[in-house]
């Protein structure tokens, strides 16, 4: 799953506040087809925005360290 970067944010808010407009017009002037092609493309924008709102703000990093062989134990190669 791709997730949204939380850096985009504020531009989802904004696609999203564009597409009610969009929708708003379309229904207005009668364009129905268009009005529920918009809906999907706004149901998309509103769940990536839930998304972000549902991610923690940060994320701890985890080290995994570096293997290392152990002495006295033989390898496959060897």
């Amino acid at each position: 799953m791709l997730w949204p970067d939380r850096a985009q944010r504020d531009r989802l808010v904004e696609i999203r506040d564009n597409l009610l407009a969009r929708i708003a017009e379309a229904e207005r002037e009668g364009w129905l087809g268009e009005a529920e092609g918009l809906q999907i493309s706004l149901a998309g924008a509103q769940e990536k925005l839930a998304q972000l709102d549902r991610r923690p703000a940060s994320r701890s990093v985890v080290d995994l360290g570096i293997p290392t062989s152990q002495p006295g134990r033989r390898t496959p190669s060897s």
